[in-house]
């Protein structure tokens, strides 16, 4: 029997429970029903896609169009799971009507539960237009990717007392602005600890420790997808990337051997045998070798 779809009702109870929430990222069909069949809570479309399926060196030149295309697919993998489509980078910066406008494209075509968008008092006034027009907002403080460059890299933050000021204003700005959940990521356990404890919202964390409503994580660092780095808060439940590596190592052999295809892997003809040397001759015979 199909799993029942979380709404952000069972999300709250959940909290007020004491019950963690787990999701992970995902970006297609197949890994998104996966997830869904291992009995996830919620799935993020996250623009780390654009590391993860494009190979670019960071999230920024992920677009609009791209990430709701990955939501679609997202969907009809995962029918009965909360799914979060992830603001890319430039979709909400412009201006609060910008903002708005590509949340309700998330909404309508990509067919996702709630937004995601990264960034704290400086992005309040766009959770706010997003939160005004009926849409669900997650908030993303601490470590955000999408401003990586201006943070030095993938740096984790709050590791000083004014930059745990900062968090910490950051995650209680976008809760004022209306976000119904707030994400930390890559930040003292201390930090979010404190804005866990402080803040009514479900607060959840990525590389921020165990003091939270639930844990998320980049689906091709759990897996052993993604070689390129591994985060320090990342643990990997599989080894992805060896598997199909020796996978198709093992396919290249069998083939250059002549192994496969076997008897197994062949269709069999359904009339004689001579009959079908019959139609190869006269075919043969009609069109020879082609050029």
């Amino acid at each position: 029997m199909p799993m029942k779809k979380k709404t952000i009702l069972d999300l709250y109870k959940m909290k007020r429970k004491g019950e963690r929430v787990v999701w992970v990222t995902a970006y297609d069909y197949c890994f998104a029903s996966y997830a869904e069949k291992a009995g996830m809570d919620m799935i993020l479309v996250g623009d780390s896609m654009g590391m993860i399926v494009y190979g670019y060196p960071g999230t920024v030149p992920v677009t609009m169009d791209m990430s709701i295309n990955h939501c679609q697919a997202v969907r009809r993998g995962a029918p009965n799971t909360y799914i979060i489509g992830d603001m890319p980078f430039g979709s909400y910066h412009e201006s609060a009507a910008d903002a708005v406008r590509n949340a309700v494209r998330f909404m309508k075509e990509g067919d996702v539960d709630a937004i995601k968008l990264e960034g704290g008092v400086g992005v309040a006034d766009k959770v706010r237009a997003i939160s005004q027009a009926g849409i669900v907002v997650f908030g993303h403080v601490g470590l955000t990717p999408q401003s990586s460059a201006a943070m030095g890299g993938f740096k984790a933050q709050g590791r000083t007392i004014e930059s745990a000021r900062a968090v910490i204003e950051d995650a209680i700005a976008v809760y004022k602005a209306g976000a119904r959940f707030v994400l930390l990521e890559g930040v003292p356990e201390e930090v979010c600890a404190f804005v866990h404890r402080i803040l009514p919202v479900p607060v959840y964390g990525i590389g921020a420790g165990a003091d939270t409503d639930g844990q998320v994580l980049v689906m091709g660092d759990a897996l052993g997808m993604f070689e390129t780095f591994t985060p320090k808060f990342t643990k990997k439940y599989a080894e992805i990337a060896n598997v199909a590596t020796e996978g198709f190592a093992e396919f290249v052999r069998e083939v250059r051997e002549g192994t496969f295809p076997g008897p197994e892997h062949k269709y069999k003809i359904k009339d004689e045998a001579e009959d079908f040397e019959q139609l190869f001759a006269v075919l043969e015979k009609e069109y020879g070798k082609i050029d």
